[in-house]
């Protein structure tokens, strides 16, 4: 008797295990997908990820290779680059209506912040997350995207040794209306969101984030801004009045970005 109450206790001991492991693997899965699924729909560009791993027990995971596509009409391949995501949650809260998420630590994402005349990608993204949301007031989204998947509430947001790759791409100038730099991105730090009982869904956190991202890049791009446009000029003084009215253009058009922020 002894001995059977011994094997049915290691049975039922491995069977938690085998479920724990089989919990963690769905999550993961679902993980991916809804970022693959639904981050596309908000944004209207790709969203892809290479990999999440969450673990019930200890209330961690990570998410890599995390890439943010861009919107038609920009040359770069990606706004945004993220290699590795690691977060921090207490366990029993997956299992509740409101997800408490204690850190989130992006670490050295490389965000490309493209500008022209019509505007850069990142405020383009932003545009289209806030159609999909319900507008411009983090607190206002309609019911519809309120009442998408589970709510979420997020003590600490942390983006570090990001880095801005600026481009201004001015298509009347040709070669020379393609100047870029590379500027460091401060650091991002968010707190107490979605901490009231409603909580805050994913797709609302999304978009303060990209809030926060976009306001961060468009100040230090701004410097690199003005600094490739006076390179462009530069470049056109042997070409006569005709190249140097064209950049004068340029930085006129771009004058309305730098004012704006």
């Amino acid at each position: 008797m002894k001995k059977l109450l011994i094997r049915l206790s290691i049975a039922l001991i491995v069977l938690l295990v085998l479920g724990i492991i089989a919990i963690g693997l769905f999550l993961d899965k679902a993980v991916k997908r809804g970022v693959e699924t639904v981050g596309p729909m908000l944004t209207q560009v790709e969203v892809k990820v290479d990999s999440v791993s969450l673990s019930i027990l200890s209330g961690t995971g990570k998410i890599k290779g995390l890439l943010v596509g861009n919107p038609p009409g920009y040359k770069s391949t990606s706004a945004i680059q993220v290699g590795t995501a690691s977060l921090a949650l207490q366990p029993g809260s997956v299992f509740s209506d409101k997800v408490v998420i204690k850190s989130i630590n992006v670490q050295a994402p490389e965000i490309t912040f493209e500008t022209g005349l019509k505007g850069n990608n990142l405020s383009k993204i932003l545009a289209n997350l806030q159609s999909a949301t319900g507008g411009s007031d983090t607190n206002a989204a309609q019911p519809s995207a309120k009442a998408a998947g589970k709510k979420l509430q997020v003590d600490d947001f942390v983006i570090s040794g990001g880095k801005v790759n600026v481009s201004v791409n001015v298509a009347a100038l040709g070669s020379l209306g393609s100047q870029s730099a590379t500027v460091a991105l401060p650091e991002i730090h968010l707190s107490g969101l979605g901490q009231g009982p409603d909580g805050i869904t994913a797709a609302e956190l999304t978009k303060r984030v990209l809030q926060e991202i976009e306001k961060q890049a468009a100040l230090v791009a701004s410097a690199a801004v003005v600094d490739l446009s006076k390179n462009a000029a530069g470049l056109t003084k042997g070409l006569g009045n005709g190249g140097t009215g064209a950049v004068d253009s340029v930085t006129k058009g771009l004058g309305g970005f730098l004012k704006k922020k």
